[in-house]
Order: C-alpha cells, then structure tokens, then sequence
C-alpha cells in the first residue's frame, strides 16, 4: 500500500514533533520531512515532492499565507493549516482556507488537548482532493448600502451545506447573490470560532449581509445565517416568519452542526417554498436531508465532480436522487438568484 508522504512546516521544534508523532502512528502515513520555516519547505517540496503539507499559520519572516499563495501560484499541493484558536489565528485560517488550503486544523490546548485527534483523517481528506477545482476564478461582489425588508409569507428561503473546500464554494455562491437575497442558512463544518471569523470575511465579500446564526434570529431579506462551528445544530423554526434554533446534541453522520438537521428542518417548515444546495465536502452529511426536500417539491442543486474539491457529500446525494439540478460552481449563485427571483416581486 502506498503511502501518503507528509511535510510538515511549523517553526515550533515542540509542535513539528506532536504532528509528526500524531501522523506516523498512523500506517497509512509517512512523515517525510519537518521544517521549521518556509525556506526550508521550498527545498523540501522540490527535493521529496509530498503528497501533503501541513502548514503554520503564524510564522516568522515569511507566515503561512505569504507561502500558501506562493505555493498555490507555483506548485498547487494538497495544504492543511494548522492553527492557534485565537481571533487571529482563526482569521488568518479562513484567508488560507480561501486561498486554497483544504482543511484547518486547531492546535491543542490545555482545554482542548484531543483536537489532533482528526489530524490523520483531514491529511487522508487532502491526499484526496481534486486540486484542479480550486482554480476556479471567484469574483467578489461590491458591498452596496443594505436595506432590509421583512420576508414574506409564502417567499423562498435557500438552506446551503458544505464541508472540505467550502470556503471557496461559499465564496463563488455568496459573492453573486444580489443585496436583497432570499433568507439564506448555511451550515459548513468548521472548528468551533472559525465561523465567527468566516461570517466577517463573507460579509466584507458578498452584498448580502452575511452573520453568524444566533438564538432567535428572525430570517429576513438580504442576509445569510452561518451556523456556529462546533457546538450545536443550527435549525429554523417557524411558519412563514422563519427564525434561527441552535440546538444542543449528540452528532449527526459524525458532525455538529450538521448539514442533514437543518436540512430537514428547512423541509419541515418550508416544504416546497425553499431551494437546497449541496456543496463540495467529504462523507454523505446532507444527501439524505436534501433528498427529504426534493420530495416535498424543494428546488435542489448540487455541485458536480469537476468543481468539487471533494466530490462526496454532493455525490452521495446524487447518487440518491437527491439533486435536482446538478452545476459547476460559478453558475450556482446565478441559479439560486434565478429560482428565488420571484419572492420579492
């Protein structure tokens, strides 16, 4: 069996050590070089050639983002960030993950020891990943002056899931929406604090008003609901007036928030009066929530494989006849707009 040959870049001795302990114990991985600075993982991606690199957010001299875009640019590989789950550290995780790193992984803590734990299975997810969909051109969107307005009745609501390489899809979707937007929920699995930090980087970058979900929140025209990393589920509530529930329990297809709970909680509340997308993203969380929506006469799109930085969970959902509509990423924001058009008329 071959191998999966890892570099790892961090500029603590300590920290290249725990990654390189925590990833040879497994036997489907290799650790093939530690550095501790970003000239040295130059020479080390010509001389060996990884099929995967972890990379450190916060460096000396030239940071993990200053590499990641040069590495992006000239040689496109396989990049998990690891990180400091500080405001910082999260912000600059996000700017990596939108550059075209693969997956983000926190540093452990005294109140978070175990978060190397997935380390194995993210570098497996990247040593998979179709590097070629994250050449995909994004374009940003001017940020106009917002006007809110009560949602209606009887309007469309649109539920986005999404997982590894969600980021960048989030990004192409969210950047063409115009500012009055049908309500929109999102749940994409992050760490816990990324989102807070991915909510403020898509509201810079999309008309729409773009927050983190909140307890209560009343769904209205031109915003977008982020569910909160880690903690709980994120669900709406209601009839015709929609508002945010974030709930406590166990994992769902291994993943809190999960994409299937607010899935079906859009199916439930809305029926036929929603449409549902399915983005790039490793497992099957969603497919099975999507399809429950296309039965009840939900309009649902899916990214398809070419696009797709892991082309699971929208597999898994077409596979099932879940999709409905099945399109590259650069036209999916363009059809959600097409399809929700009427509900400010």
């Amino acid at each position: 069996m071959k191998k999966i040959r890892v570099l790892i870049v961090d500029d603590s001795p300590t920290m290249l050590q725990l990654v390189a302990n925590v990833l040879s114990a497994d036997p489907e991985i290799e650790v093939v070089a530690k550095v501790l600075d970003a000239a040295s993982a130059r020479q080390a991606i010509k001389d060996l050639n990884p099929d995967v690199m972890t990379l450190d957010v916060e460096m000396p001299q030239m940071n993990g983002i200053e590499f990641l875009e040069k590495v992006m640019r000239l040689r496109p590989m396989p990049v998990v960030m690891v990180s400091t789950l500080t405001s910082k550290g999260s912000e600059v995780a996000i700017q990596a993950l939108q550059l075209g790193a693969i997956e983000c992984v926190v540093k452990p803590t005294a109140n978070n020891p175990n978060s190397f734990d997935q380390l194995p299975e993210k570098i497996k997810i990247a040593a998979q990943s179709n590097m070629r969909a994250r050449l995909t051109p994004l374009v940003a969107a001017l940020v106009q002056t917002r006007e809110q307005k009560e949602f209606r009745p009887g309007a469309k609501i649109v539920a986005i899931g999404s997982s590894t390489g969600g980021v960048e899809a989030l990004i192409s979707v969210l950047s063409t929406y115009p500012e009055q937007c049908a309500p929109t929920v999102i749940t994409q699995h992050m760490p816990p604090h990324f989102t807070t930090s991915l909510a403020s980087r898509l509201d810079r970058l999309c008309a729409a008003k773009v927050v983190e979900a909140k307890e209560g929140m009343t769904l209205k025209a031109g915003h977008v609901y982020l569910a909160p990393g880690g903690d709980a589920h994120l669900e709406i509530i209601g009839r015709g007036l929609y508002s945010c529930r974030l709930r406590q329990g166990e994992t769902v297809n291994g993943h809190r928030p999960s994409v299937d709970v607010l899935f079906n909680s859009v199916s439930r509340c809305a029926g036929a009066q929603c449409v549902g997308v399915i983005l790039t993203g490793m497992g099957r969380d969603g497919a099975a929530g999507l399809l429950e929506m296309r039965e009840k006469g939900a309009r649902t799109i899916g990214q398809n494989e070419a696009t797709s930085v892991v082309y699971g969970m929208p597999k898994a959902a077409y596979d099932m006849g879940a999709v409905g509509l099945q399109l590259p990423i650069e036209k999916i924001g363009h059809e959600i707009s097409h399809l929700t058009a009427s509900a400010f008329a």
